[in-house]
């Protein structure tokens, strides 16, 4: 198993590092400003003497992502137990549901601020709102999904309808709950950059914003990196929770 997922990460591997080495030779044979395009070489050098700066602010967004991936999670995960087992309820408000994601996320973040003023409050608004769909949704088509026949017979068997959701339809429904989990996570670090924009005075994304003020190209490049290392942290994360959840399924059944 081993040899064979070392298989599967030789190419995106040597193709990341062909596209490294490409950048650093074109960095240096075209020779462009370094405030225009830095080359691997400038931004590791920057990640490493701006080290406990970025550490701070990487912490600051860590927190941030965790608590509202978790409450996003939360809010997407109720809904769905809700409103699946009562269908007229759940034709009323998954429209609803579809509609909270077309409103803009900038155009929102200035009346969070105004209602709860600019502490993490409306950071963890904007982080659930855009975590709960793909919870919810995920959540709402596993439930959906469940064996009719298996469902048919336990009923006739005189299972309760808790015994049906916890022993039948929810674990049915974890694969299709954890993809939904996954694009939460990932979605979740953006939506803290975005939110850390307009109002707080530390995170990645208010470093972002100094840098590009002052026209630190090659530290906007290190924090793109960090955004890009937390984003695959929050998905790993997740994918290990799954696999010890759902530890019948093999990589190489997916």
């Amino acid at each position: 198993m081993n040899r064979r997922r070392l298989a599967k990460a030789g190419p995106p591997i040597a193709a990341f590092l062909l596209f490294i080495l490409l950048w650093q030779v074109g960095v240096m044979v075209s020779g462009v400003e370094k405030w225009m395009l830095p080359s691997p070489l400038d931004i590791m050098k920057e990640a490493a003497d701006n080290g406990s700066a970025l550490l701070v602010h990487t912490l600051a967004t860590l927190k941030l992502t965790i608590i509202g991936f978790g409450v996003g999670a939360a809010v997407g995960l109720l809904l769905a137990f809700l409103l699946h087992p009562i269908p007229w309820l759940k034709d009323a408000i998954y429209p609803l549901v579809i509609v909270s994601q077309n409103i803009p996320t900038i155009a929102l973040l200035p009346l969070l601020m105004i209602w709860f003023g600019f502490g993490m409050m409306p950071k963890i608004v904007v982080i659930t709102l855009v975590c709960f769909f793909p919870v919810c949704v995920a959540a709402l088509d596993g439930l959906a999904q469940t064996d009719r026949t298996m469902l048919n017979y336990m009923r006739m068997a005189g299972a309760t309808r808790a015994q049906l959701f916890w022993k039948l339809e929810l674990p049915h429904a974890l694969p299709s709950l954890f993809s939904g989990l996954k694009i939460a996570a990932t979605y979740s670090v953006m939506s803290a950059i975005i939110s850390e924009w307009l109002g707080t005075d530390k995170g990645i994304g208010y470093y972002m914003v100094l840098q590009k003020a002052a026209f630190r190209t090659d530290r906007m490049f290190v924090a793109i990196v960090v955004v890009v290392l937390l984003s695959l942290a929050m998905f790993g994360v997740v994918r290990a929770l799954e696999r010890v959840l759902i530890h019948w399924r093999r990589d190489d059944k997916k």
